[in-house]
């Protein structure tokens, strides 16, 4: 089961998944890259998952046991300020928390969190009193987030953040990850699998999205998501969806 709620760190989700498991075989849904980065909750660690640029499994659930992940999920382009770190130094990995901040101060961080009622609140709070200290998001690179979601091409972002497509690129890197180019085919897949979760026909939800049709999709599912539209959405029936940023650990 997963549930998430707008935080009151501006852009931010608070999410829990809980995972039943009666079979070590038992059907996950896949967590997709979205540009986010996460602060993470599981098995008793804080950790930080970067922003992914392909499909990443959800964490092993022993059979008969229950496991769950709590988070905060920060918006494209906010994770680096907050956490001290550029985000392409994280693409790709899961790392605790304790390898990115002093060890003396997770391990208090560790104690609030292990002792709280909720352990996505105590999350939520971490976040909050962490951000008011750090430096702002850029906005600029939050804006060219926006203009990428919203289905507007590179081109048209980088004339809008009034950046040279060099600079655009480089900036991109420390907020997201990887360069604009990716993160708005990374943005275009979230919305179409939005469409198709919603019983839109994939060929529309292709087109809606900014694709030039269905098999365009279709390679790009394969490419950022490693697997087919029918077998995600045969997961996503199978299971409550999880937005691609509510990462869990390896």
């Amino acid at each position: 089961m997963y549930a998430e709620r707008p935080s009151r760190l501006d852009g931010a989700v608070v999410w829990t998944r809980t995972v039943p498991t009666t079979a070590p075989a038992a059907p996950t849904h896949p967590v997709l890259p979205d540009g986010c980065m996460d602060l993470l909750w599981t098995n008793g660690k804080l950790y930080v998952a970067g922003p992914d640029t392909h499909a990443h499994p959800p964490g092993d659930t022993p059979a008969g046991a229950t496991a769950r992940y709590d988070g905060v999920r920060f918006a494209p382009g906010a994770g680096p300020a907050l956490l001290g770190v550029p985000a392409y130094e994280l693409r790709d990995q899961r790392v605790e928390l304790a390898d990115l901040w002093p060890a003396a101060k997770v391990r208090v961080l560790t104690g609030r969190v292990g002792g709280a009622a909720d352990p996505a609140t105590a999350l939520e709070a971490l976040a909050l009193r962490h951000a008011a200290d750090a430096p702002p998001p850029d906005p600029v690179l939050r804006a060219v987030a926006r203009h990428l979601s919203a289905g507007r091409t590179v081109a048209e972002t980088a004339d809008a953040a009034g950046l040279g497509a060099r600079q655009l690129h480089r900036r991109s890197l420390a907020a997201f990850g990887y360069g604009p180019k990716t993160l708005a085919r990374i943005l275009r897949l979230q919305r179409a699998l939005a469409l198709v979760r919603q019983g839109l026909p994939y060929a529309d939800a292709a087109l809606a999205a900014g694709c030039a049709d269905q098999a365009h999709l279709s390679r790009e599912m394969r490419a950022l998501a490693g697997t087919t539209l029918g077998a995600y959405a045969a997961s996503a029936n199978r299971e409550t969806p999880q937005p691609s940023g509510s990462s869990t650990t390896a």
